[in-house]
């Protein structure tokens, strides 16, 4: 297996609103939101965006040879396109050895598990609902905590976005990984929980889609800014940032020269990656 120690997370989808395949962005990656953590041997994911084609490749060729079977928590944060499109190329719900634990909000409208579904409808996608043989089950949540054997708890954590969108925060052992996209900046009583739910994190992934000077044109839309990411882990006194769900627009010149900006800050920041498996 790949993990390094009892509590990591590697990163198989980093970009925000659709894939971006191109020359300008092999360095950083351009598949969307997916994100494995394990935590003492236990897999859960963090979304299904396009990312999660290469999870479930990697899954079959790894935890299936090794286990017998694939098993693992989903942590959905929202229902949006760029976080649930990879589903349909996850290999693993085609074949009678995965067991799937789907947890989210719920939608605007309908169920969980109706819009995942929804998917395989003949208008979008040639493979039938009735084709997939693995095990799933689905779960609608509000702001919660969620304990696992061995002594892991996983909260939930209403986020500013236009959708119910949940934020997610793992803690195992003394040590956390919390997760916040998508979410946009706030202000006075609702930036105040955030920073409290974030507080003292080992490693927060957050919602940085914009640079300072990109979000008054995108103001309203639910997503952060790079500085507003940094101030936010300064004032909970976070260890480590991980700027996340970059904008389809930003080349890797242009996250590389945006990293640089935030140089000597208190708090280590880094941009997120393709592939990149970081120990807690």
């Amino acid at each position: 297996m790949h993990e390094k120690g009892l509590f990591t997370a590697r990163f198989w989808g980093v970009r925000g609103s659709i894939p971006c395949p191109g020359p300008d962005t092999v360095v950083y990656g351009g598949n969307t939101s997916c994100i494995e953590i394990r935590v003492n041997g236990r897999l859960f994911v963090i979304d299904f965006g396009s990312g999660a084609r290469l999870l479930g490749d990697w899954l079959l060729d790894n935890d299936l040879k090794k286990n017998g079977k694939i098993s693992a928590d989903v942590f959905i944060t929202h229902t949006h396109w760029d976080h649930i499109m990879g589903f349909l190329m996850f290999a693993p719900i085609y074949i009678p050895k995965t067991e799937l634990r789907i947890t989210g909000p719920s939608p605007d409208k309908g169920t969980l598990k109706g819009i995942f579904e929804a998917q395989f409808s003949h208008n979008f996608w040639p493979v039938s609902i009735d084709e997939l043989t693995a095990s799933i089950e689905y779960k609608q949540i509000k702001e919660t905590s969620l304990n696992f054997d061995g002594g892991l708890t996983v909260t939930s954590k209403s986020l500013n976005h236009p959708s119910d969108c949940l934020g997610y925060r793992f803690d195992f052992q003394g040590k956390s990984i919390a997760l916040v996209f998508d979410h946009e900046q706030t202000s006075g009583e609702s930036n105040d929980k955030i920073i409290s739910f974030v507080k003292n994190a080992d490693l927060l992934i957050h919602d940085s889609q914009y640079a300072e000077e990109e979000y008054p044109s995108h103001k309203g839309w639910g997503h952060s800014s790079m500085e507003h990411a940094v101030k936010t882990a300064d004032e909970a006194g976070v260890k480590k940032l991980i700027l996340f769900h970059h904008d389809p627009s930003h080349t890797d010149s242009q996250l590389e020269q945006f990293e640089k900006r935030f140089t000597g800050n208190k708090v280590e920041i880094v941009m997120a990656k393709e592939g990149m498996i970081l120990e807690v």
